[in-house]
């Protein structure tokens, strides 16, 4: 079985502007300013500079050098009172990057997904909102199988193109007896993976592998570890045309593998379902987060390929509502 989270470019390409490396605004002194009033002023030159989520920006940056993940949980006292020359200078240097158009996740070095506290690092790709329903889909989907749900050893799962680990990770945290072999071709993902899943105390189920789907027999090794129940993936899947558009957060920073699906956006898709068959059980499943325009190119190429025995069966948009 096939499933399909639909997914549109503007999450995945955000707002387009320019960078001002250059721009650095005068650093006030300390016992000026507090981090209310710091907040504002650096909302105020993002804004000017067309930095997306200007305001957001600021406030996870000043954030973080207090101590807090989000502006609103810090303490009404630490709003207030005058800031540190280090902390001004702290809070300086980050934006001075947001400048540079880095994402606001590198600059923090960590973010949360499904409740979890990440490490980011670029260029390892950045998981977005809706891939967080993909997550929350699959959890529905094991809920309503007990021969999974209930299995004793839980379900095997496979996640192709692991990143950060962030879908795996947040497999394995509520499905206690599952495990999960995450892979991907990218060194600094398969690192990452490996450091966030230490991070959370996960690592004793989680197998993390270094492999390129598109390697002819690459796959062979994983039949030692038993047919899967799941197969998760959130694929390159941008048409290469449109890698253009993306926002220079995205384009700078990024690694263009984690994007690119190729001509149709279809390159790695298809890999991954010709593929996952050999490696599923018979009852298995197949999740992928793809573009509005896939469901279809996929379904014309399962027409093409009877010999995996694939059905979509379903395909959900996300929460913006894509296409």
């Amino acid at each position: 079985m096939l499933w399909a989270l639909l997914t549109g470019l503007g999450r995945r390409g955000g707002s387009r502007g320019w960078a001002f490396s250059s721009w650095r605004p005068h650093l006030p002194q300390a016992g000026l300013l507090s981090a209310t009033e710091l907040v504002n002023q650096w909302a105020a030159v993002f804004e000017e500079r067309g930095i997306p989520e200007a305001r957001e920006s600021s406030e996870y940056i000043v954030a973080h050098v207090l101590g807090a993940k989000t502006f609103q949980s810090l303490r009404p006292v630490l709003r207030t009172q005058p800031l540190t020359p280090w902390q001004l200078q702290c809070i300086q240097d980050l934006s001075s990057l947001r400048l540079q158009r880095m994402p606001v996740q590198y600059i923090l070095g960590e973010w949360d997904f499904q409740g979890l506290s990440l490490k980011m690092a670029p260029p390892v790709f950045i998981p977005r909102p809706e891939t967080e329903e993909l997550v929350e889909w699959v959890l529905e989907e094991v809920a309503q199988r007990p021969c999974v749900a209930e299995a004793h050893s839980g379900p095997l799962i496979l996640e192709v193109g692991c990143g950060s680990g962030a879908v795996s990770l947040s497999l394995l945290s509520q499905l206690p007896q599952s495990r999960v072999i995450a892979v991907d071709k990218g060194e600094a993902a398969i690192c990452l993976t490996h450091e966030n899943a230490q991070r959370l105390q996960l690592q004793d189920r989680i197998r993390v592998i270094p492999l390129d789907v598109t390697s002819e027999g690459s796959w062979a090794h994983l039949l030692l570890w038993g047919p899967l129940d799941l197969v998760v993936s959130n694929p390159p899947y941008v048409f290469h045309q449109d890698m253009e558009q993306l926002a220079p957060e995205i384009l700078s920073y990024e690694d263009p593998a984690a994007l690119d699906g190729g001509e149709k956006g279809m390159d790695i898709i298809m890999h991954v379902l010709a593929l996952a068959p050999r490696l599923l059980k018979d009852s298995g499943s197949i999740f992928l987060e793809v573009d509005p325009r896939h469901p279809e190119l996929i379904g014309s190429w399962l027409q093409n390929r009877p010999d995996l025995s694939l059905d979509l069966v379903a395909v959900r948009k996300d929460f913006c509502g894509s296409p």
